[in-house]
């Protein structure tokens, strides 16, 4: 039984922590999946002094994230994004409304770019009329977006 090492973080690794973190795993794990693949380095103290400065950048630029965010969220909140689709009778859309349309629409009617991860549609927009969607452009903001789809 081999034990355990400190290591620091290079990247985010699911179930691990953050870059940049000071974290203790298995040392087959550290020796045989984290430093091959450049995920983490051993803990030495200027190696600690170096993860405390990565730490503190990645604090500040959460932070500006978040803050841009919640600038995004405040001003595509008050907004109705219009979408045109084709629709049969009844209001039934031929296909649906992708989140494709829906970053088109926003850039092309808000002039603000979303990434495709930051909408997340509970169920397909398949009908001509008003939907909400969620939108998270940071994992600590989260709003919704109201969609209105007419027939084309």
């Amino acid at each position: 039984m081999s034990g355990s090492v400190r290591v620091i973080l290079r990247d985010d690794v699911a179930g691990v922590g953050k870059r940049g973190d000071l974290v203790d795993v298995s040392a087959g794990y550290a020796r045989n999946f984290l430093v091959p693949r450049k995920l983490a380095l051993k803990a030495t103290p200027g190696a600690e002094a170096q993860a405390e400065a990565m730490r503190a950048k990645r604090s500040i630029r959460d932070a500006k994230d978040r803050e841009g965010a919640q600038e995004i969220a405040s001003r595509l909140v008050a907004q109705v994004i219009s979408v045109s689709a084709r629709a049969g009778e009844g209001g039934k859309l031929f296909g649906s409304v992708s989140v494709a349309d829906l970053i088109g629409a926003v850039s092309a009617q808000t002039g603000i770019e979303l990434e495709r991860s930051a909408f997340h549609l509970a169920e397909q927009i398949k009908t001509v009329g008003s939907h909400q969607v969620v939108v998270r452009p940071h994992t600590d903001v989260e709003f919704p977006l109201t969609v209105e789809v007419s027939a084309a």
